[in-house]
């Protein structure tokens, strides 16, 4: 029962956060070429970074529904966990992008600090403030209607829609600076600021993602929690070949051996399998796979025999 509630929610989110993501693009987009249009008329590279920034959006907004889309394809003999690894594949992609985004605006603000052209200030602060207005727009539904919280997917979006807030901020001050003072250097300051922005949040993406793809444990399952879970449990000897990763954002997933004591009946084994089920799932861990063994006929693995005699020195102490 608890496999199917977890199931249930987990798809009933996901048509959440692909809705959620199909209007934010379609609302990005739009905006996004007013900006491009906009920031080649005013001579502004603060518009026309925030533009770039924009069009990544765009692109991750667009790779995101389809990484939800695939990832709905069933599973099949060839693709047994199905296609749900795509939206981590999805989340690098975006990663890599805002960094490579990134360094073309420094590379870009670089050569603008050395020779600052005339920008039409009154131009740009209309189309960033309206910029900034649309932004707050797509931020607001992706939190309201998404999970950009365990999602890397839909955090990766909305990182991109924040860090683009964040140029439209500094394009609006660019403006008013070059309005006041006529200092033009403003206008590829403001796209510096920006661009360091975009960078942490795409080195973050793709760290994550990278970490999913590495089959790192989840952030959120701790190790030694569900370890001391197993020892804790009467009747479990000791565990060995431990391993616990994600599938993807949410889906996680824990493999190991448990071995039992001899004397044990297998309707005790089967009480005892449910109930660690059933605890692992409190644990944030939702796919479980537990080979159960006797001491008399143990497979035995070094990898994580270590393991107990820690806990064994543990208890000792």
């Amino acid at each position: 029962m608890g496999h199917n509630h977890a199931g249930h929610d987990h798809n009933h989110t996901h048509s959440a956060n692909k809705k959620t993501l199909l209007i934010a693009f379609t609302i990005i987009t739009i905006y996004m070429i007013v900006e491009v249009i906009g920031g080649f008329m005013t001579n502004s590279l603060a518009l026309l970074s925030d533009a770039g920034h924009m069009l990544s959006d765009s692109i991750s907004l667009f790779i995101g529904i389809l990484a939800f889309s695939i990832g709905e394809k069933v599973a099949n003999a060839n693709k047994t966990f199905g296609y749900k690894r795509f939206e981590i594949l999805a989340a690098v992609f975006n990663g890599i992008t805002l960094i490579a985004i990134a360094i073309y605006i420094f590379y870009e603000a670089i050569l603008r600090f050395t020779n600052p052209p005339e920008v039409a200030s009154s131009g740009m602060l209309y189309i960033a403030i309206i910029g900034l207005l649309v932004n707050i727009l797509a931020a607001w539904i992706l939190m309201r209607g998404g999970d950009t919280k365990d999602n890397l997917n839909m955090r990766a979006a909305f990182l991109h829609v924040i860090g683009d807030m964040l140029g439209s901020v500094g394009a609006i001050v660019a403006a008013i600076v070059i309005m006041l003072f006529g200092w033009n250097w403003a206008d590829p300051l403001a796209s510096v600021i920006v661009a360091a922005l975009v960078l942490v949040s795409g080195l973050r993406v793709t760290k994550d993602a990278l970490h999913v793809l590495m089959e790192g444990t989840p952030a959120n399952v701790n190790v030694d929690e569900v370890i001391q879970l197993f020892h804790e449990t009467k009747g479990i000897v000791s565990i060995h070949d431990l391993h616990i990763w994600s599938i993807t954002s949410g889906h996680h997933a824990l493999s190991c051996h448990v071995v039992i004591d001899d004397a044990m009946t297998i309707k005790e084994s089967q009480s005892i399998l449910q109930k660690i089920e059933h605890q692992l799932q409190h644990l944030s861990i939702n796919h479980i796979t537990i080979q159960m063994e006797t001491t008399s006929h143990q497979h035995d693995n070094s990898l994580y025999c270590n393991l107990n005699l820690q806990k064994e020195h543990h208890h000792d102490h």
